[in-house]
C-alpha cells in the first residue's frame, strides 16, 4: 500500500510540475505569438496601403503635368510677379530671363481740381503684346500734369508728348498699360508704378527681341 501511495504521489507531482510549467513558458509563449501575428500583418497592411497611396498620387502628379503642358505656350511669353516685383521670361518651358521690375503703387487717387478718380494698381490676369515700338515717346495722360500740380493741356497739346521716359522699348498691352523702361531705375523692385511694368534697360532689351505681338503676358 505504501509504495502504490508513493507511485501515486510521483505521479501527482509530476502532473503539478508539468502544469506549471505550461503556465509560466508555453501559454506565455503562445501569448506572444499571438500578439505578435497582427502586428506583423498590420504592418503589411500599411505598406500595401502606403505604395497604392503613392502610386495614386503620382498617377495624379502625371495627369495634372500632362494638363500643364497644353496650357503652357509653346512661344515666348512673361510672367510678372506684383507683390515681389519679379518677371521670368519664358520660351516653352524654358527660362530665358528674370529679374526684378516695378508695379502698380496700388492707389486709390482724387484730385482736387478733377472730378475723376483714378486707381493706381497693375491688373491681374492674362494680357497680351498688342504691339512693339523701339524709342517710344510717351502721351502724358491726365493724371501726370495733375500730379504736378499744373493745367491740363489740350489733346494733342506739344507737353503731352515726352521722350525718353518710357526707355529704348515699349510693349503695348492694352488699356493705358505697358512693358517699358524707366529712367527712375533706383526705384525698380518697388511698387512705385501708375500701372505700367518697368524694367531695367537690358532686361527690357532681351524681354522686347524675345516677345512678338500677340504674346501672352501673365500677372499675379
Amino acid at each position: 500500500m505504501i509504495r502504490t501511495f508513493l507511485i501515486y504521489l510521483s505521479i501527482l507531482f509530476v502532473g503539478i510540475i508539468f502544469f506549471a510549467s505550461m503556465i509560466l513558458y508555453a501559454i506565455p509563449a503562445l501569448q506572444e505569438s499571438t500578439l505578435i501575428l497582427p502586428s506583423v500583418s498590420e504592418t503589411q497592411t500599411d505598406a500595401g496601403n502606403t505604395e497604392a497611396q503613392a502610386e495614386s498620387l503620382n498617377k495624379e502628379v502625371q495627369k495634372l503635368q500632362v494638363k500643364l503642358d497644353k496650357c503652357t505656350p509653346t512661344n515666348a511669353y512673361i510672367i510678372v510677379n506684383s507683390s515681389d516685383n519679379h518677371f521670368f521670361l519664358y520660351k516653352g518651358s524654358q527660362l530665358i530671363r528674370d529679374g526684378k521690375c516695378s508695379t502698380g503703387k496700388n492707389e486709390r487717387l482724387t484730385f482736387a481740381n478733377s472730378k475723376k478718380e483714378y486707381v493706381f494698381h497693375t491688373p491681374q490676369g492674362v494680357m497680351h503684346v498688342q504691339s512693339k515700338q523701339p524709342n517710344p515717346v510717351w502721351a502724358k495722360p491726365d493724371w501726370a500734369f495733375l500730379e504736378d500740380g499744373l493745367p491740363i493741356p489740350p489733346p494733342g497739346d506739344a507737353s503731352r508728348f515726352e521722350s525718353g521716359t518710357l526707355g529704348a522699348y515699349k510693349l503695348v498691352l492694352g488699356d493705358g498699360y505697358m512693358i517699358h523702361g524707366t529712367i527712375y531705375k533706383r526705384f525698380i523692385g518697388q511698387n512705385v508704378t501708375h500701372g505700367c511694368i518697368r524694367l531695367l534697360d537690358d532686361d527690357l532689351e532681351v524681354v522686347y527681341k524675345t516677345l512678338e505681338v500677340g504674346s501672352k503676358v501673365y500677372i499675379y
